[in-house]
């Protein structure tokens, strides 16, 4: 009997060993694999679709899928990222050079504004009438944006490479899913027993619902603010849209991006475009979010707002650019597995 106990912990001990060694090894490439891991599971019936229409091609289906991500996500990515480095440099030199030649004149609505406004304009004035006090200001405000900016084009450029990696690993997860689905599958059987099966569905459907909700609406809101964007003359349009894509993982996140926008074209007294950027960004950018995302997602977790920021902000700590997409995801599936587990109302881990 003990030495049947010990044989036991022999083996436990081996299994954990070799787990945490294989993590080990793949701890560079853990993150395009999870990223690749929950793209492959939400579009995994759109890929047996697929696969019917090509008769069993397993490679050619997996190859257009794989393709179908590159052309939709990784190449728009990699074109923002390639050119934001440009842009930045060419929009620094741009207030540079007005602050050189004392370009940078207060609007005149800053002297209309209630109690302050006299003062606030008077204080501009002063300033830029003064070449060295503007650019002791340039000096403590431009440069610290300015790295924050590339170190966030450091960023994309670094999330490209990660979803690049991810495409590749999602062409042998489509091309050898079933195999892999069927040892998955027997492993949990063997671990959780009948439980296995309720699991592996409220995984599945929580990680289909999350990232149809998150990649779904954070594209259908990118499209409709680049279109905005363009009919109202506003610059850096692919720069701008990449950012709606990101901020709409956090709520109340696109509004700030289009707000700027129509703030900008006040300033530049464009008082009709900077209005209709308002009911463009209101009743179509914001609208997607309304409209779109409870189309998409059949079963999602309404994740609470303080665990939603803390999954992007967590996510992109720990994967990098893909962690925004992950850590929403991971939280999601285990508060769908948590409110199962307790018992809790089905409307709980429904998206609203």
């Amino acid at each position: 009997m003990e030495q049947g106990t010990g044989r036991n912990y022999t083996r436990i001990a081996i299994v954990v060993l070799l787990t945490l060694g294989c993590l080990y090894v793949l701890r560079p490439f853990l993150a395009a694999i999870v990223f690749a891991a929950c793209v492959v599971i939400s579009s995994w019936p759109l890929y047996l679709r697929l696969l019917g229409a090509m008769k069993g091609r397993r490679s050619l289906a997996a190859l257009t899928m794989t393709l179908t991500l590159t052309l939709l996500i990784i190449i728009p990515l990699a074109m923002v990222a390639y050119n934001l480095a440009d842009d930045v440099a060419k929009g620094f030199g741009e207030v540079r050079h007005a602050i050189e030649h004392r370009e940078l004149m207060p609007p005149a609505w800053v002297r209309e504004v209630p109690l302050v406004g006299e003062t606030i304009d008077t204080y501009l004035r002063q300033l830029v009438a003064s070449r060295d006090q503007m650019i002791a200001l340039a000096q403590r405000m431009l440069e610290p944006a300015r790295r924050y900016l590339l170190a966030g084009g450091l960023m994309l450029g670094t999330g490209v490479v990660q979803l690049s990696l991810a495409a590749f690993v999602s062409f042998f997860l489509y091309r050898d899913g079933k195999a892999l689905l069927e040892v998955i599958t027997v492993a949990m059987a063997r671990m959780m027993g009948e439980g296995a099966e309720s699991v592996s569905a409220t995984v599945s459907q929580t990680v289909r619902g999350v990232m149809y909700g998150m990649l779904g609406t954070a594209l259908a809101q990118a499209i409709v603010a680049a279109v905005g964007f363009a009919i109202a003359g506003v610059p850096a349009v692919p720069l701008l849209s990449v950012m709606i894509f990101v901020s709409s993982l956090i709520p109340v996140g696109p509004p700030l991006i289009w707000g700027g926008a129509a703030f900008w074209l006040f300033l530049q007294h464009e008082t009709g475009w900077a209005i209709f950027m308002v009911v463009w960004g209101t009743f179509l950018i914001s609208g997607v979010d309304n409209i779109v995302r409870p189309m998409l997602i059949s079963r999602g977790s309404s994740l609470p707002f303080l665990l939603t920021l803390l999954g992007v902000l967590g996510g992109v700590i720990a994967f990098g650019f893909v962690g925004m997409f992950i850590g929403p995801t991971l939280l999601a599936v285990g508060y769908s597995l948590m409110t199962e587990w307790t018992g809790t109302p089905d409307r709980v881990i429904r998206q609203n």
